[in-house]
């Protein structure tokens, strides 16, 4: 009776074990099927990208980028106001004292060396006298008005080359050391236009007392008038520099799914790439891997590639 007890679960055990084997041999039954495989791939693939139309990514303002090789800075913001040129600046005043009979320019006219600016009578000889302009520029000043008395001991007009401005900076005690002559400066004059490259060519042997900082000044060209005197800028003097490899602007750098990418175009898609970063500046991030040279990235308004990433879907037409 013992023999056969032993024997039926030898049996039961061994059919246990050909079902086992049978199971593990028919399609479908714990096999992964290849087409779920590249389904899978596939999901996963559209979870990490997005397609944009060339129209929505006018609309939206997203500005494309090639990774490139750059340079990193590293910087010290400062603050500034435009001034004229003082060295190409002239106060007109009367030669004779006497009434302003015809006024000529006004203020932002531009006009050329020996323009006539007013008509003066003279108090002396009653005889009416042409004030001239003798330089050429840009009228920004003018203290007279027609039926005035003109007098020789106050400029009626100042004109300006705007051609060329001051920049002055302000340099806090605490930097002057950093701080030198020929050093580069990238100047933002705030009108959405690139900065302006330019050095300093002075720095004031004296500070302010009621600011404790110095005067750091540079002479910069200004032909497409985008330097105003009077208007505050802001500049950032380079202290060192270095060139990196692969550089995308920090502004195209975003978080998704707790991860650092950067939003590769390929074709009419934008790929959520992974990337590893070295060295920044507040304009530049070295990418060390996950984009390479000359790739095309959304490198501004790069948020709304990660809106339409977050729906999971994006303009498919």
């Amino acid at each position: 009776m013992k023999a056969f007890v032993r024997y039926s679960m030898f049996i039961l055990v061994a059919l246990a074990l050909a079902y086992s084997g049978y199971r593990m041999l028919t399609p479908g039954a714990t096999k992964t099927n290849p087409a779920d495989k590249a389904e899978k791939a596939e999901k996963d693939e559209h979870a990490d990208s997005v397609t944009l139309s060339d129209a929505k990514i006018e609309t939206a303002g997203i500005e494309l980028a090639k990774a490139s090789a750059g340079v990193l800075r590293d910087s010290l913001l400062l603050n500034g106001m435009v001034q004229p040129n003082q060295e190409s600046l002239v106060q007109v005043t009367p030669r004779f004292p006497g009434i302003v009979r015809d006024v000529r320019k006004r203020i932002g006219d531009r006009v050329q060396k020996g323009d006539v600016l007013a008509l003066i009578e003279s108090n002396q000889s009653l005889t009416q006298y042409e004030l001239k302009a003798s330089l050429a520029g840009t009228v920004i000043d003018r203290q007279t008005t027609l039926g005035e008395y003109a007098s020789e001991q106050k400029p009626a007009f100042v004109i300006a080359d705007l051609s060329t401005v001051w920049v002055d900076f302000s340099v806090y005690r605490r930097d002057l050391k950093r701080v030198g002559i020929g050093d580069q400066v990238l100047i933002d004059p705030a009108d959405g236009g690139p900065p302006i490259n330019s050095k300093i060519s002075y720095l004031s042997p004296v500070g302010s007392s009621d600011t404790q900082s110095a005067l750091a000044r540079a002479v910069v060209p200004n032909n497409e008038q985008r330097l105003r005197p009077g208007l505050f800028v802001t500049g950032r003097l380079t202290l060192s520099e270095k060139t990196v490899s692969v550089a995308v602007k920090a502004s195209a750098l975003q978080t998704w799914e707790n991860r650092t990418v950067v939003f590769v175009r390929n074709g009419e898609k934008f790929e959520a790439r992974d990337i590893e970063i070295g060295e920044r500046d507040p304009q530049l991030v070295e990418v060390t891997f996950g984009v390479l040279d000359g790739e095309i990235y959304a490198a501004k308004n790069s948020f709304i590639i990660k809106a339409e990433l977050g729906k999971g879907s994006g303009d498919n037409d």
